[in-house]
């Protein structure tokens, strides 16, 4: 049984990767108040070192989630620079995310602003951003669209929902045949009345007018209290249109907490579904995992270093699941016996066996340990502790 349990990890972690996202190395924020971090990435360059940092320690990171305006601030004229420091440093460009939240004419949306000027002006950018994937092999195109109202008679839903409708079959249309659109969805903030994008369903049905090669990014803290997200998950791989996630973990909101320091058994759910799916169909399942936190009071790197470490143990665990068993239980409406085939593999201690896998890939065992033991943290700091100190408090 326990050559079997470390094969069965062994193998799920030889496919898992999770993508780093840039933003999560730089000062980012609480709405409310920026808390400058002395090691904090200032730049391009120190978001890519400090990636590769993680990919080396953890062997699961090979990409980086970029943000356009915060790490392409030229636009294709960056994609050199990206380049270099994708060879440089061992990780690729990932994801491309635009930002349709911070240019003061996005005040009343984007691409559902009712002034048509603005909406090219944003559809643009997405364009953009399709260009600037395609020059970095790029596969995902991953906008979030805060656009909504905040009182009841003052915008058109049905107008706006045919405005982005437009604009993402104008953006389909210009991605190559290896791209894909994921659309993301959230059902408030930083609107309170409505959001044009609200929920999977909304997303979904955005997705299917744009064209076959867009699907649906589900990110974990975009959702309300209790809501179960593995059902969505599911609901989504029933339907072909799960293309990826943006993990992290809330207690109340969008809080934006490290994965699984709230609800690790959420996470071991959603792993679970999709890796039941696979069991089903017998094939593998094309999702992007990638990570979208605020390390705000937690040091940048060990909260990334320690986040991928626990994505890696929960889906090590997922992969314990005895999912012949578990089907012939749930086929018979055995309950407890189900529901213990089930949690019995979420209460498994797999940190030796992710141990031993690691050994076996010639990494450290420990990587949050080698970090600290490492004095990389305390060498950025030093290099980066003074353009820290004159930061201007900014979203990332």
């Amino acid at each position: 049984m326990a050559l079997d349990m470390e094969g069965s990890v062994w193998q799920a972690l030889d496919q898992f990767r999770i993508e780093l996202p840039s933003w999560g190395f730089a000062n980012t924020g609480t709405r409310f108040g920026k808390f400058m971090q002395p090691a904090a990435a200032t730049n391009l360059a120190e978001k890519f070192n400090d990636a590769g940092m993680v990919n080396q320690l953890t062997g699961a990171c090979p990409t980086v989630a970029l943000h356009l305006l915060w790490d392409l601030p030229n636009g294709l004229k960056d994609v050199a620079q990206v380049q270099e420091l994708s060879s440089k440093c061992g990780v690729a460009a990932g994801s491309i995310n635009p930002n349709f939240f911070q240019s003061q004419e996005y005040k009343f949306g984007a691409l559902g602003n009712p002034d048509a000027a603005i909406r090219k002006q944003a559809l643009d950018h997405l364009l953009d951003c399709v260009a600037i994937a395609h020059k970095l092999n790029s596969r995902d195109i991953a906008p979030w669209l805060p656009d909504g109202s905040n009182y009841p008679g003052t915008q058109s839903m049905r107008h706006r929902i045919a405005w982005f409708e437009q604009a993402f079959k104008k953006t389909h249309a210009a991605m190559s045949p290896s791209q894909r659109l994921l659309i993301e969805y959230k059902p408030f903030e930083p609107f309170f009345y409505h959001t044009d994008v609200a929920d999977w369903g909304m997303a979904l049905l955005l997705a299917k007018a744009a064209g076959p090669q867009a699907l649906v990014l589900v990110d974990t803290g975009h959702h309300y209290q209790t809501q179960n997200i593995e059902q969505i998950v599911a609901w989504l791989l029933r339907a072909g249109m799960l293309g990826g996630f943006h993990f992290n973990d809330r207690r109340y909101a969008d809080d934006d907490l490290t994965l699984g320091s709230i609800d690790p058994y959420q996470v071991f759910r959603i792993f679970h579904e999709i890796r039941n799916y696979e069991w089903e169909t017998g094939a593998p399942v094309d999702v992007a995992y990638m990570i979208d936190q605020s390390h705000n009071m937690k040091g940048k790197m060990e909260a990334m270093v320690q986040t991928v470490c626990t994505a890696q143990e929960i889906y090590a665990k997922a992969a314990l699941v005895d999912q012949a068993r578990l089907s012939v239980l749930q086929e018979e409406c055995k309950l407890v016996e189900a529901e213990e085939c089930f949690r019995s593999a979420f209460w498994q201690d797999v940190r030796p066996i992710v141990k031993s896998w690691r050994r076996s890939k010639g990494l450290v065992e420990d990587p949050l340990l080698a970090l600290r033991e490492s004095g990389y943290i305390e060498q950025i700091t030093k290099e980066r502790a003074a353009a820290n100190q004159g930061a201007v408090a900014s979203y990332a």
